[in-house]
């Protein structure tokens, strides 16, 4: 076979302009499609809008659109049944359905690129897929609360030790401490809402790097795509991803809370705490110990939070040097962006099961708390509404402390005359206070842990989230 022949198999969209064709090995380095392929409803759409705008403005014959739309159809469906023939040698997936169109249509498959170019087409079809996903993510993410939510509500009056520095600090409601969690992915589906607008501004236009000299009407393709916006500047359009690292941090943040939430259930599950048991579906067992039962679905949720992060690094390193405009770095900001949708979906959808399925052990719990003087913060209390200053009803409860951890007993054992050699201020009304339910019922503060509070605050997560 001659080299004529050879190139002429192997040509790409630009080879008029090459002697010779592209190497098997750079063949492989630089195609995407394996990837990339999962843009191809967001690469249909996209060119179907602009298609319908080229018409609209005289650019592109009537014939030739409909050909375009009854030629995109077939692809659709090919596609979706799996006999789409996908190439190696087209590079990406924007190649392989515009080949695939003029195999289908003809002329009119290579009339479709007028007015475009592969730069603000692909930046495009990475806003159109990534937008898609975020309100996915979205609806995951309320799931996730309202498992919470559920679970919060059956065990609004458990007493669990509250820690700092992972020791027993104040006692508080499981449903209390539920609700945090509720209240961090709150603000991450707020994050998307708002990263979102961002992200939903259309390239398209853009062309190349300068725009073009056809008379595209950039609103009409904005209006038909469901794009809030339109790039303003044809250089930044095609160039920057920062969309994408903004999208990746959101993420990085939602797994770092899925993340502590995981370390939580996984100390809790350990027989040194026992406060809950996990679904033995989201378990697994030892080969060598027949006696383990371990949390793996929270521990390799820890694990995938460090692979986020990583990709959230990898972006922004991939953007830190590029000069404008479009640069084959960015060929790299997908698989990335993919895998970090994919992980964050996965996680979302599998806690909410999770969740869903904890087992809790309300006695455990309190037994706990009962450790580590968790109501001294409440004697403090007592004697500051008795008249001391803060300062002096906490070295008064220091010195109770240090006491009952000689008397090897909790301050609520110590007799009244004990407590009393503290500050006489102190009344046999001292036990109600030093118990673990007063201290519980007496944070009544709008935010606090009085079980009283922790209903209103799921009635506003039932009605934010209905």
């Amino acid at each position: 076979m001659s080299n004529t022949n050879q190139f002429d198999k192997k040509s790409q969209a630009w080879s008029a302009l090459f002697s010779e064709p592209m190497s098997d090995l750079v063949q492989r380095y630089t195609a995407s499609v394996d990837f990339d392929r999962r843009l191809w409803r967001a690469d249909i759409d996209g060119s179907l809008a602009h298609a319908e705008m080229l018409a609209a403005q005289g650019i592109l014959g009537a014939a030739d659109h409909a050909a375009i739309e009854r030629g995109m159809a077939l692809i659709a469906g090919e596609i979706e049944s799996g006999a789409f023939e996908w190439k190696l040698e087209l590079e990406d997936v924007h190649l392989n359905i515009e080949a695939r169109l003029t195999q289908l249509v003809g002329d009119a498959g290579k009339r479709l690129h007028t007015g475009r170019s592969r730069n603000d087409q692909v930046a495009t079809d990475v806003r159109l897929w990534l937008r898609a996903e975020i309100d996915a993510i979205g609806g995951l993410l309320a799931g996730l609360q309202r498992a919470l939510v559920d679970v919060a509500e059956t065990h609004a009056e458990v007493i669990l030790p509250g820690f700092t520095h992972l020791q027993v600090a104040q006692p508080v409601s499981f449903g209390h401490h539920l609700l945090a969690y509720v209240e961090m992915f709150a603000r991450d589906a707020e994050r998307l809402v708002d990263l979102r607008k961002r992200v939903n501004r259309l390239p398209l236009g853009a062309a190349a790097l300068a725009g073009t000299s056809y008379p595209l009407d950039r609103e009409r393709v904005a209006r038909a795509l469901g794009f809030e916006a339109v790039c303003q500047n044809s250089l930044d359009a095609v160039s920057d991803r920062d969309f994408a690292i903004e999208f990746s941090a959101a993420a990085t943040l939602c797994m770092v809370h899925v993340s502590r939430l995981s370390e939580e259930l996984i100390l809790w599950m350990s027989q040194s705490f026992g406060f809950i048991d996990l679904a033995d579906r989201f378990c697994t067992g030892s080969s060598i110990m027949p006696q383990k039962k371990n949390p793996d679905v929270p521990e390799l949720a820890r694990g995938k939070t460090g692979r986020v992060v990583g990709h959230l690094v990898a972006l922004v390193t991939l953007m830190k040097a590029q000069p404008l405009a479009y640069n084959k770095d960015n060929q790299e900001d997908k698989e990335p962006l993919f895998d970090t949708v994919d992980t964050v979906k996965d996680t979302l959808r599998i806690f909410a099961e999770l969740v869903a399925g904890i087992t809790v052990k309300p006695d455990a719990m309190e037994r706990a708390a009962l450790k580590g003087h968790a109501t001294a913060t409440d004697l403090a209390d007592y004697l500051v509404k008795k008249g001391l200053p803060f300062r002096d009803a906490h070295e008064a409860v220091a010195h109770a402390v240090k006491h009952a951890i000689a008397q090897g007993v909790e301050l609520s054992a110590l007799p009244l005359a004990a407590l009393q050699a503290f500050h006489p201020a102190i009344g046999d009304d001292v036990y109600a206070v030093l118990t673990l339910r007063g201290s519980l019922d007496a944070r009544q503060v709008l935010g606090g842990t009085a079980p009283t509070q922790v209903r209103a605050q799921i009635a506003r997560h039932r009605t934010r989230l209905a």
